[in-house]
């Protein structure tokens, strides 16, 4: 009995803070484009309406060497035909944290599309996995619909929790009959109730968790070509859970490319040089590109 009843006051507990747990976001009352410290021109504050009302914020940040002031400039930089890369960032910091991944994106040429989840940087509302989701498809409808880029120049890109948020998009549009270009996935998982088996194996998280991100439960309907990377030392999200990922991927992207996982060798979780991530995504971007080029033209 006295083991008993501070074990289940434990559980009731972490079940009652299990969302404060998974979403740390750090709120801000202003985010500028100079906090992005990139160079003069090169970001712009973008905002979308969420499916509940809400105003999202976030960055459109320009690829190397190109400049913009005003929207009409960084529509026209985007009509250009550049890959954009739609970025769903981990559970941790806001947008600010991901300046420098947004810099080695932007130096394959690609522009980059970031914004904040709500509760995170000057976005209001608390997120949850529903949540989350819906304002994805929403970022998908921004760039597609209201910033007229086509869904094979864009390529979701999914990092730790934001793994889950891109692979349920990807399946979503691969089964309505739009994949975007391709997918990257950086130190993500199987599902978030994997993660915290691994973290909390006294307790019935299983049972008990209410956001549960299973990406091995929709990848099989991803249709584009995949990226996966990993640390092998990861303690957040151990590489054993991205491999259980990758395996139910499908082995051939509906336009013949074969699925990548790079582990890279004594990294950890948040410790991924930017210069190996780079080449790894340099060389699936170049693919998706040959591939496209080669792809016959719609009679």
């Amino acid at each position: 009995m006295y083991v008993l009843f501070p074990y289940f006051f434990i559980a009731l507990v972490l079940t009652a803070l299990q969302r404060y747990l998974i979403y740390p976001g750090r709120s801000s009352e202003t985010i500028s484009a100079r906090d992005a410290r990139l160079p003069e021109g090169r970001v712009h504050t973008i905002t979308m309406e969420s499916e509940d009302g809400l105003e999202l914020r976030g960055w459109h940040v320009l690829a190397a060497g190109r400049t913009a002031a005003t929207r009409e400039e960084f529509d026209r930089e985007l009509a250009l035909g550049r890959t954009l890369v739609l970025f769903f960032p981990g559970n941790g910091g806001n947008r600010l944290n991901r300046a420098n991944d947004c810099r080695v994106l932007a130096e394959l040429g690609a522009d980059v599309f970031l914004f904040d989840y709500r509760g995170y940087g000057e976005n209001p509302s608390s997120p949850s996995e529903t949540r989350l989701a819906a304002d994805a498809r929403r970022a998908w409808n921004y760039a597609t619909e209201v910033r007229g880029v086509a869904p094979e120049r864009i390529v979701l890109l999914g990092e730790s929790l934001g793994g889950g948020v891109a692979t349920r998009l990807a399946a979503e549009l691969s089964a309505s009959g739009s994949p975007p270009a391709g997918l990257i996935l950086r130190s993500t998982f199987s599902s978030l109730a994997d993660v915290a088996a691994g973290h909390y194996p006294w307790l019935p998280v299983r049972l008990l968790l209410v956001d549960r991100f299973p990406s091995a439960d929709r990848i099989g309907s991803v249709t584009c070509p995949l990226l996966q990377v990993h640390g092998s030392d990861d303690s957040i999200v151990p590489i054993e859970l991205g491999r259980a990922l990758f395996d139910v991927a499908p082995d051939v992207s509906a336009c013949g490319i074969e699925k990548q996982f790079v582990e890279l060798r004594g990294i950890g979780h948040n410790e991924i040089p930017g210069e190996f991530f780079e080449v790894h995504v340099r060389l699936f971007l170049a693919e998706l590109s040959r591939t496209a080029r080669a792809k016959p033209a719609s009679p």
